[in-house]
């Protein structure tokens, strides 16, 4: 998100929020993505409908235990082939239903996919970015950047305890593993809508979460890891990503842009 963007959504906004927006609730895992102004809906659209077929690429998905009646093996062929087409589809409709859900957050350029487990919203951005690198083909016309949350905290009581808490939770099996070599590391704050909190007491804290006893160092322009924190409202989001510059801070635009000169 651009500069004047994020500075627009830090001051707030004075337009009141649309019926139906809601609010990030605690412990929301997903991806923010930002479109061209009044393109929402179809950057929405278009972003189930990619990330839908992705995740059945990308992980192993639990599939439907569905107890079949004894009746099923008095189908004639074509009536098992037609009840498998149908199963097919129904599981497809389960499969978004399940795993990925469109939050309308009332932000002007932004749309928010909810991801349930066992997707990564991290993992899942970070394959389908490397995929578009590697073949160069532009499979979305509405999307931009795609921004990885893996878990949230409110941020209204004790707004800075709660980034603490939800900082060692998403830090930990980056930062904090037993064998963990030392990695250079950069934090970068979004504020749309939000002012609970400073990105200097954010940076501050995260920072100190990731502390100093495995030898992690701060490298704001060659960091092997980046923490992203993204503040919603009530709601601060949080994820560690790889490769951010190499694919173009995950703007898919721009990824279509440096391999196809």
């Amino acid at each position: 998100m651009g500069k004047r963007n994020r500075e627009h959504y830090a001051k707030g906004s004075n337009k009141k929020p649309k019926s139906g927006a809601k609010l990030l609730e605690p412990n929301t895992a997903g991806i923010y993505a930002t479109c061209p102004r009044g393109k929402e809906k179809q950057c929405r659209q278009e972003l189930m409908t990619v990330l839908s077929e992705k995740i059945t690429e990308y992980f192993d998905l639990p599939e439907n235990d569905d107890n079949k009646s004894e009746e099923t093996n008095a189908l004639s062929i074509e009536e098992k082939i037609q009840q498998e087409l149908s199963e097919m589809k129904e599981a497809d409709k389960n499969t978004k239903a399940n795993y990925l859900q469109p939050i309308d957050v009332d932000i002007e350029c932004v749309v928010f996919i909810k991801t349930r487990k066992p997707v990564d919203p991290v993992m899942l951005v970070e394959k389908y970015a490397q995929e578009c690198y590697d073949s160069g083909v532009k499979t979305t016309r509405n999307t931009q950047k795609l921004t990885p949350i893996s878990d949230s905290c409110r941020a209204t009581t004790d707004p800075e305890d709660h980034l603490k808490d939800l900082a060692r939770r998403v830090l930990a099996p980056h930062f904090h593993a037993r064998d963990r070599k030392p990695v250079k590391f950069a934090i970068q704050v979004s504020k749309k809508n939000f002012d609970t909190l400073t990105s200097e007491v954010i940076i501050k804290a995260v920072a100190e979460t990731v502390g100093r006893d495995h030898g992690h160092t701060v490298d704001l322009k060659n960091y092997d890891k980046l923490i992203i924190v993204e503040c919603y409202k009530n709601n601060i989001g949080m994820s560690v990503v790889e490769n951010y510059l190499k694919y173009s801070k995950f703007n898919l635009q721009q990824i279509y842009d440096k391999v196809s000169r």
